[in-house]
Formats: C-alpha cells, sequence, structure tokens
C-alpha cells in the first residue's frame, strides 16, 4: 500500500490538520459512546452478580424459616414434658434471636463482598483514551 490506508483515505499523519479538527468531535463522541456502552455491560454484570448473591441469600432464610418452624415446634413441645409451655417457648425464642442475630451478620458481611458499583473497566479505559489524546495533542 502507497500512504493511502485501506479505506482509500490518507494516513493519519499525512492529513491536514484542519481536516483532522473537523473529525475530533465526530471520533470523540464515537469513543463516548463506546465507553458508555462498556460502562453499561460491566454494571449490567455486576448487577446480575449482586441480584444472585441476594437471591440466594433471601431464598436460603425463607426455606429455613419453614425448617426451623417445624423443628421449633418439637422442640418447644419437648420442652414442655419438663418445663411450663410458655417457659420452653421462651427459651427456644431467645434461641432463635441468637442465630438470626449471626445470619444477619453473615448475610451482611456477604454483601459487603460485591464489588462496588463502579466500572472498574471503563474507568480505566477512559484514563487511557484521555493519556492518549493529551499524547497526540502534544506531538
Amino acid at each position: 500500500m502507497d500512504e493511502r490506508t485501506r479505506e482509500g483515505r490518507r494516513a493519519p499523519q499525512d492529513r491536514p490538520l484542519g481536516e483532522l479538527a473537523r473529525q475530533l468531535p465526530e471520533q470523540v463522541s464515537r469513543l463516548v459512546r463506546e465507553e458508555l456502552r462498556l460502562a453499561q455491560l460491566e454494571m449490567t454484570q455486576k448487577g446480575k452478580r449482586a441480584g444472585l448473591g441476594a437471591g440466594m441469600l433471601g431464598g436460603g432464610g425463607v426455606v429455613a424459616l419453614y425448617g426451623a418452624a417445624a423443628i421449633l415446634a418439637a422442640i418447644i413441645l419437648a420442652l414442655a414434658i419438663v418445663l411450663p409451655a410458655w417457659a420452653s417457648a421462651l427459651i427456644v425464642g431467645g434461641a432463635l434471636l441468637a442465630v438470626a442475630a449471626g445470619l444477619a451478620g453473615l448475610g451482611r458481611k456477604q454483601l459487603k463482598r460485591v464489588p462496588p458499583a463502579v466500572p472498574e473497566e471503563t474507568r480505566a479505559s477512559v484514563e487511557a483514551d484521555v493519556e492518549e489524546i493529551k499524547e497526540r495533542m502534544h506531538r
């Protein structure tokens, strides 16, 4: 090939400054659109991951609630053999509150592991684009 690109246009270093200046807004606009598209994809992936984790946490809690209710009824009835029914229910209720506090702490810790809702890859890409533009402007 000679000094022209495959599309038949002149290579950037061979173009007059006026032509390059006219193309700048279009190229910046395209770059911004592409970066926004990348940010959207990245945020969608992170949102799906967080939603899945929260859904699993909630689903596990509901299933555990039903299972615990059946076991609790059995424990209260077993304790009622040796204690008054109200005392059996009070003991089991206190134990449940302690377990609930522990599970809430574990759930909170799990949600803190979700990456921040910042499109890190897009931010890095935009920073690289800005550096590239700065370099080309100083040439």
